[in-house]
C-alpha cells in the first residue's frame, strides 16, 4: 500500500468516526445534511474522499486559495497559542506535548464556540469580496 492509500484510508476511517459521532451526539443533523469546511489539500480533494463525501450527501464549504482567516486554527487559535507559549522553552518533546494537553484541557468551550461562530461574518467578508483575501 503507497502513502496515498494509506493516507486516504486514515481520512477515510476519520469520516467514518466524524460520522458515526454525529450519529450519536446529533442524529437529525445527518438527515438535514453536513458541510464540511476544508481546503484543498491532498486527503480532503483526493476521489476517494470525494466519493464518500458523495456517497452520504455531505457538502463542502470551499475554501478560497490563500485565506488563511477561514481557518479557524489560523485565525483563533494559533494566536492565543502563541502567546501562551511565548517565552517557554521545553527540555523534551514530552514536556511541550504536556504543556499543550494542559492548554487545551483548561480551554472553556466558549473559546471554541466564539471561533467557529466567528466564520459566519468572514465568510461574509470573503463573499463581498469576491473571494479576495479578507484582512482581520
Amino acid at each position: 500500500m503507497d502513502v496515498k492509500q494509506r493516507t486516504w484510508l486514515k481520512r477515510n476511517s476519520t469520516l467514518d468516526r466524524l460520522k458515526e459521532a454525529i450519529r450519536r451526539k446529533r442524529p437529525g443533523l445527518l438527515r438535514r445534511g453536513v458541510v464540511l469546511q476544508h481546503d484543498n489539500a491532498t486527503p480532503h480533494s483526493a476521489n476517494l474522499t470525494q466519493q464518500w463525501l458523495q456517497r452520504y450527501g455531505w457538502g463542502i464549504l470551499p475554501h478560497p486559495a490563500h485565506s488563511p482567516d477561514l481557518a479557524p486554527s489560523d485565525f483563533h487559535l494559533f494566536g492565543p497559542l502563541k502567546r501562551h507559549l511565548g517565552g517557554m522553552a521545553f527540555e523534551t518533546e514530552d514536556d511541550l506535548i504536556s504543556e499543550l494537553r494542559n492548554w487545551f484541557d483548561n480551554l472553556d468551550v466558549d473559546f471554541f464556540r466564539v471561533g467557529i461562530n466567528s466564520l459566519l461574518s468572514r465568510w461574509q467578508k470573503c463573499i463581498d469580496l469576491h473571494g479576495d483575501y479578507v484582512e482581520k
